[in-house]
């Protein structure tokens, strides 16, 4: 086990067994061989492009993009083609920053094959010499993806309406406990990508990373019960973890090996340096 196989995890995917996804003329996601002809057979919200997939060109506004959407997207649940809906909307775009097209339940992204944004924040504080400690959370047993796997602090899926900052300082409050104004001094410090065929679902993920440094008399507390608890250990207890053990969530270590790299204990001249700096930047 090393950093490096943790980047090649979050990117092993054959497009091959996808189809392409367009709304609007813009590309927008990859649907797996079976489920889009599923899809195909519901009616024309959907409908086959060539190879690919589009969406009906006369649904031309995003409310009604939206709602044709949600329609599919239900039935597809109830047929338990798609996990339990969430009820979180997430924004669907060719890219970040541009207008949303529509809006679907968060559960559908993987399936869908959309592009998807978070939030993971690096909570760390310093002892009295300046060495750097980092909590760590463990998920509940009861969360739906990687239950009882060790996590970042904090982490959280972007929604619609929310800038990134704006979702820290939620995610932070409902995770950790964190009080507004505390969480409010994250540092936006990276953005890392990688496409990952999980479950037979292609996964674009986008994760925009923070650093948070918190006082030493601060210890998170959980408030949604999505984290069991939380643990502060040494940076280079958290790092020998990462590099030896797949005891994390698959796409927290990306987010720690950043940290890493920021803060000189990944340097130049390493085993792998310039392969893992590269490889947390890896998109369609």
């Amino acid at each position: 086990m090393a950093y490096l196989d943790h980047i090649e995890i979050c990117n092993r995917h054959d497009l091959a067994a996808f189809r392409p996804l367009a709304a609007a003329g813009q590309a927008i996601g990859y649907v797996a061989g079976g489920l889009a002809d599923i899809i195909l057979g519901h009616g024309a919200v959907i409908q086959a492009d060539g190879n690919g997939l589009r969406l009906d060109a006369r649904l031309d506004s995003f409310a009604a993009r939206s709602a044709a959407i949600a329609g599919l997207v239900g039935d597809l649940a109830v047929a338990g083609h798609i996990p339990g809906l969430r009820g979180e909307l997430y924004p669907v775009a060719a890219a970040y920053g541009d207008t949303a097209l529509f809006a679907i339940d968060r559960a559908a992204v993987p399936p869908f094959g959309i592009r998807g944004y978070g939030v993971h924040i690096n909570g760390f504080c310093r002892d009295r010499s300046g060495q750097i400690h980092m909590w760590i959370g463990r998920r509940s047993a009861a969360q739906i993806l990687c239950p009882g796997m060790l996590d970042n602090m904090v982490a959280g899926g972007l929604p619609i309406g929310l800038s990134p900052m704006q979702n820290v300082i939620k995610e932070c409050a409902e995770e950790a406990g964190v009080p507004e104004a505390l969480a409010a001094k994250a540092v936006a410090a990276a953005e890392i990508a990688y496409v990952m065929e999980m479950d037979g679902n292609l996964r674009q993920d986008r994760m925009f990373c923070f650093d948070l440094e918190l006082p030493n008399d601060f210890t998170p507390v959980n408030q949604d019960g999505e984290v069991a608890e939380f643990y502060l250990w040494p940076i280079e207890k958290v790092a020998e973890i990462v590099q030896g053990t797949m005891q994390f969530k698959f796409n927290c270590p990306l987010a720690i090996i950043d940290f890493l790299i920021r803060h000189g204990l990944i340097a130049p001249g390493d085993a792998d340096y310039a392969v893992l700096v590269k490889g947390l930047h890896q998109s369609l």
